[in-house]
C-alpha cells in the first residue's frame, strides 16, 4: 500500500490505517520513494542477467 494522492483518502480512515499498519511488518504506508533502489536496480547494467522474477516492494506484506 503507497501513499499517493490517489490514496491518501485511505490513509485518513482511521479503521483502514490500521488495518495496513497490523499487516505491514514495516508499520508504515509505502511512499513513491521506496520503489528508487528498485527502479535504478532494473535500470542499471547490474540487472542485465535477471529475467523472470519479481522484485517486491512491500513493507515486507507479502512476508507475513
Amino acid at each position: 500500500y503507497i501513499k499517493t494522492a490517489l490514496t491518501e483518502v485511505y490513509t485518513r480512515d482511521p479503521e483502514y490505517n490500521d488495518y495496513i499498519m497490523g499487516r505491514t511488518p514495516a508499520k508504515r504506508w509505502g511512499l513513491p520513494e521506496d520503489f528508487r533502489g528498485a527502479v535504478i536496480f532494473l535500470a542499471s547494467r547490474a540487472s542485465d542477467f535477471v529475467t523472470g522474477t519479481s522484485i517486491v516492494v512491500d513493507g515486507g506484506l507479502l512476508g507475513k
